[in-house]
């Protein structure tokens, strides 16, 4: 991208801004995940850097659960997934019960950073990143993984859309209307 996304202006904030407001709406605590170094300090929220160097989203994934009292899970939302509605949010964190983990997939595959990852998830994670592996879904054969199917994702908008992201300049370009 070139410069850092979460600052990314959106709709009269930022990308980061967008995400939190979302989190915040149907979840009591929000933490930001900053990878290596802690960054977004003026936000005033809880801020968890990752344990593992270079572990890219699985690391934040552990980041964030570690960061937690023993026990407790949470919501992930990756800061460039502006179209994800608060609706299909809480309707993940429902889906969840039961299971260690609560994943949308759709068509285009499965989106492991608009997930929730119970507290079940952090021993596996941990491991596969102690052994190296960096891929995000290393740990899933571990835990009990509900998918939020297409049909479920799709009460909320058309999949391809609402996990449209931004990983490039074009796609900002394009995604912002600029």
């Amino acid at each position: 991208m070139g410069r850092d996304k979460a600052l990314l202006p959106w709709r009269g904030s930022t990308l980061l801004d967008h995400a939190v407001s979302r989190l915040r709406a149907v979840c009591s605590e929000v933490r930001l995940l900053t990878g290596a170094e802690a960054r977004y300090a003026d936000r005033g929220l809880p801020i968890a850097t990752d344990v593992f160097t270079d572990a890219g989203p699985l690391g934040a994934v552990h980041a964030g659960l570690a960061s937690l009292p023993a026990g407790r899970g949470a919501l992930f939302l990756a800061v460039d997934l502006p179209w994800v509605v608060e609706g299909l949010l809480a309707a993940l964190i429902e889906a969840s019960g039961g299971h260690d983990a609560a994943v949308p997939v759709h068509a285009g595959g499965a989106e492991p950073l608009c997930a929730v990852y119970g507290p079940a998830c952090l021993e596996p994670a941990r491991r596969r990143l102690e052994a190296g592996e960096r891929k995000m879904t290393s740990f899933w054969p571990d835990v009990r993984v509900r998918t939020f199917a297409e049909p479920e994702i799709a009460r909320f908008g058309d999949p391809a859309a609402l996990f449209r992201n931004v990983n490039s300049p074009s796609d900002w370009a394009e995604l912002s209307g600029r």
